[in-house]
């Protein structure tokens, strides 16, 4: 059975850390803690007396200040690693934590997972070749010396850096070494850290590499274990659920998060808010239940996404500077169908491309797999689409040799429909408006990634009205934009209504306009 040595980096919260250790360890674990040596000596001393008696505890030998991007953290995590090795020799497993951690499932989910996966799992991904590092230095991380906090050394930091920069002075990486990068946060098997041991012990050129890199806890371990392990044994992702905002900063849970953290698809959370002390009694006592069967639909990320996304609905009206010369011509017509529920704007698409002869392309903005002629590559992906949508839909009036072209957006395009529509050509628009019943919603809330099979009902039913109002407000958007050439389709429109829609955004006589409208099942789910 598995036996888990956690790891436990902390810095403050003496009381939190006494608790913490006291629910790891009654449940028969281990943990090893390094406290900062640079924090307050009374709560190391406090955390000391609390928990010396505890056999299931022990402490780094030497204790190190540490600094954010600094090797410290690093070390701190070997000396830590160290003396759990020594002082647990029945431990199995060996789990990276902070003070601000929480276990989110029981104390025996944890340890049947660990059994059923003989596996180490950590974040690591190629250095150069993955998207890991979204802004700021990648290759200056590693090709040059970093001896200074650039926190709390900012002048001598950058100072170092711009004197290497301009003397040349860049070193090699390792040749055998290929640099990784993920989340410090770690769970690896007890034979892993014992090779990792090994290696620092044997590979001082690495250990020297790697202590004047910048932010080494992000690649230092995540190097060393697909260099040691095999790929068969290695699990790609981290056990603790976290999320980051838009500005890089880690997600603070809270009390009102209990229901939404249980039902992930990860074993412990970061960061838990000192001031959740509810969803930390919760949680503490989750820990050491029996028999509780968990409810797994990992949601959470998307939901995260979904609900900050709401709060930063804008517009952007200058235009993109590949676009500044890039016109879809004075004579040429783009038709845009607009729907929420794509099978219904596809179905009327189709429907009208048999009537008219209207070159007919789906939701090309929308969807990835939407059937487009070979451009040269600028079809190839959804990213490339958005960003040089104007060049596309140019080229494709020109493949399909046309001054009309009709295409489908979601509702939520609304920056798409300002370029558009303010382009030198005609650019009209048909809005289909449907009605939305709770079990399409609830399928809709599955398809994005917002709910799953097992999302807890009374988590859908406060989703559920945010959904709603989330489409009434995108059509809102749309008629606040006051775009010429705007026609409306609703569903509760009889035909005449219909067809008197489609006569004005198609140009066309009734009696075609009707045949189009007099579409069987159209809004059928």
């Amino acid at each position: 059975m598995a036996r888990i040595a956690y790891i436990l980096l902390c810095h403050k919260d003496p009381e939190s850390i006494i608790l913490q250790a006291q629910r790891l360890t009654a449940t028969g674990d281990y943990i090893a803690i390094h406290f900062d040596a640079s924090a307050k000596p009374e709560h190391y001393t406090l955390i000391r007396d609390a928990l010396d008696d505890n056999p299931n505890v022990t402490f780094a030998r030497k204790r190190i200040k540490c600094g954010w991007g600094e090797w410290s953290l690093v070390q701190a995590t070997i000396n830590a690693l160290e003396v759990a090795v020594e002082t647990f020799p029945r431990a199995t497993h060996f789990y990276m934590l902070s003070g601000d951690c929480m276990a989110i499932k029981s104390s025996e989910y944890v340890h049947d997972f660990l059994d059923e996966n003989d596996a180490d799992f950590i974040e690591s991904f190629d250095y150069f070749d993955s998207d890991w590092i979204k802004t700021g230095w990648k290759e200056e991380r590693l090709i040059y010396r970093h001896w200074f906090n650039e926190r709390t050394q900012k002048r001598r930091f950058y100072w170092m850096f711009h004197l290497q920069k301009k003397l040349g002075l860049t070193r090699k990486i390792p040749d055998d070494i290929q640099v990784m990068i993920g989340s410090q946060w770690w769970c690896l098997r007890r034979q892993t850290i014992e090779w990792i041991l090994d290696f620092i012990a044997r590979r001082k050129d690495v250990m020297r590499f790697f202590r004047t890199t910048w932010i080494p806890d992000e690649t230092f371990f995540q190097t060393l274990v697909p260099h040691l392990i095999p790929e068969s044994e290695i699990r790609r992702r981290t056990l603790t659920f976290l999320m980051f905002t838009d500005y890089g900063m880690p997600l603070t849970f809270y009390n009102d998060h209990y229901d939404l953290l249980l039902n992930q698809d990860f074993l412990f959370a970061r960061k838990i808010s000192p001031e959740a002390l509810e969803l930390k009694e919760r949680l503490g006592q989750l820990y050491a239940a029996k028999g509780v069967k968990f409810e797994i639909s990992g949601e959470g990320p998307n939901l995260f996404k979904f609900l900050t996304g709401r709060g930063r609905i804008g517009r952007r009206f200058a235009s993109r500077f590949w676009e500044s010369e890039s016109t879809l011509g004075r004579n040429r017509e783009l038709l845009i169908i607009v729907c929420k529920k794509w099978h219904v704007a596809k179905r009327l698409l189709w429907r009208i491309h048999e009537e008219t002869g209207i070159p007919a392309i789906e939701y090309l903005f929308n969807e990835d797999g939407t059937s487009l002629p070979d451009l040269g590559g600028i079809q190839s992906t959804l990213e490339k689409r958005t960003r040089h949508r104007r060049a596309l839909t140019r080229m494709l009036f020109d493949f399909y040799t046309t001054d009309r072209l009709l295409i489908c957006m979601d509702s939520s395009s609304i920056d798409l429909l300002h370029d558009f529509f303010g382009d030198r050509s005609k650019t009209r628009l048909l809005e289909i408006q449907c009605d939305f019943t709770d079990d399409y919603l609830i399928g809709h809330a599955t398809r994005i990634g917002l709910a799953g099979e097992r999302t807890p009902q009374d988590t859908i039913e406060r989703l559920l009205p945010t959904i709603r109002q989330d489409i009434v407000l995108e059509s809102d958007h749309i008629r606040d934009a006051n775009f010429e050439n705007h026609a409306r389709l609703r569903q509760s429109d009889d035909i005449d209504d219909r067809a008197a829609a489609l006569m004005d955004f198609l140009s066309v006589g009734e009696d075609r306009a009707r045949r189009i409208a007099d579409l069987p099942h159209l809004f059928d789910d």
